[in-house]
């Protein structure tokens, strides 16, 4: 597979130098590289470096009807369509 990645230049040119030094491809080199590092295994992780999201607790609607499913945003939506071509209609026909 091709890719493109945006490397540090210092961090090309070694690997550049070692394939030469080996008379080996660049190709082979990054391969090699990129293999070794995913086959270590991951740090562990540290409890405090998690993110905290905030939590934001709403209140359920005062009326039923008010609550927003998925139904009733197309509802809503399917009604803003309407009352929209109805004012082009209206504005086409000035």
């Amino acid at each position: 597979m091709k890719t493109t990645l945006d490397l540090p230049e210092e961090l090309v040119r070694e690997m550049k130098v070692r394939a030469a030094r080996e008379g080996r491809k660049l190709r082979d080199v990054a391969t090699e590289v990129v293999r070794r590092g995913l086959e270590q295994p991951d740090p562990p992780r540290k409890p405090g470096n998690r993110v905290k999201l905030p939590l934001f607790e709403g209140k359920p609607p005062a009326n039923p009807e008010d609550e927003l499913t998925p139904e009733r945003i197309h509802d809503l939506l399917a009604q803003q369509e309407v009352e929209w071509m109805r004012e082009a209609d209206e504005a086409a026909r000035r």
